[in-house]
């Protein structure tokens, strides 16, 4: 199966979170379903030309998160999500971002007024479209 996934070589973000993210979202957002038999390890590190060892760790996070779960020798499949759960990994995914995109106000100096003005000013430009 493939899995659209996208690699940026020049983020400063490392491969194996890269991947992470963009795969989490994929089972959140219900695009790759419960029972969906992933690429083995092997496989996806070739189609994403990165190493064993990153879609490893990948797949041992999500799995350490209740999304993936491994069948000795039958391989690695999509575990069942239930709402509660999608529900609190959408929550956390965007508590991290705004967290984030605070700390960098932060840094640059925004105002608590800065920042609310500009999610709004986002918020309000993403929902037009």
């Amino acid at each position: 199966m493939w899995i659209p996934i996208q690699i940026n070589e020049n983020s400063a973000e490392p491969l194996y979170h890269q991947i992470e993210v963009q795969l989490r979202s994929l089972i959140l957002s219900g695009q790759v379903e419960e029972g969906t038999l992933l690429p083995s390890i092997r496989e996806f590190a070739n189609d994403l030309k990165c190493s064993v060892i990153t879609v490893r760790r990948v797949y041992q996070d999500l799995e350490s998160e209740g999304l993936l779960r491994t069948k000795q020798g039958t391989g690695t499949f999509v575990a069942r999500v239930g709402s509660d759960e999608r529900d609190r990994h959408r929550k956390t995914a965007v508590v991290e971002a705004m967290e984030s995109a605070v700390d960098v106000g932060i840094q640059v100096q925004c105002t608590k007024e800065d920042l609310k003005a500009i999610f709004k000013e986002v918020l309000d430009a993403k929902y037009k479209g």
